[in-house]
């Protein structure tokens, strides 16, 4: 399982009987740095990926990497827009314009 295998938004499925994580951050992720919770991220998808423990706890690890997907992607949108590429217009001034990382 690789990033892009986690559904973009766990409130886009709804099983009955199984709390839907929603869209808000639990606080203590939040206060991850990028790198801290990519690397928690990282542990949990290996932890499913080898199948072992009860389901319970798989759930419970999967919603928090869900989260944690959540988080990472914000970090990246806000790093994106602090990134400005500088532009030189056709009267020579300068300006800035978001650069595009696509």
């Amino acid at each position: 399982m690789v990033l892009s295998d986690m559904p973009p938004s766990a409130s886009a499925v709804s099983i009955p009987g199984v709390p839907n994580p929603g869209t808000a951050i639990p606080p203590d992720i939040a206060a991850l740095s990028f790198e801290d919770a990519l690397a928690e991220l990282e542990r949990i998808v290996r932890q499913l990926e080898e199948g072992r423990g009860k389901l319970d706890d798989a759930i419970s690890s999967y919603e928090r990497g869900t989260a944690l997907k959540r988080h990472c992607e914000m970090k990246l949108r806000e790093a994106q827009a602090k990134i400005d590429r500088i532009t030189v217009t056709a009267d020579g001034s300068l300006g800035t314009e978001p650069a595009r990382i696509d």
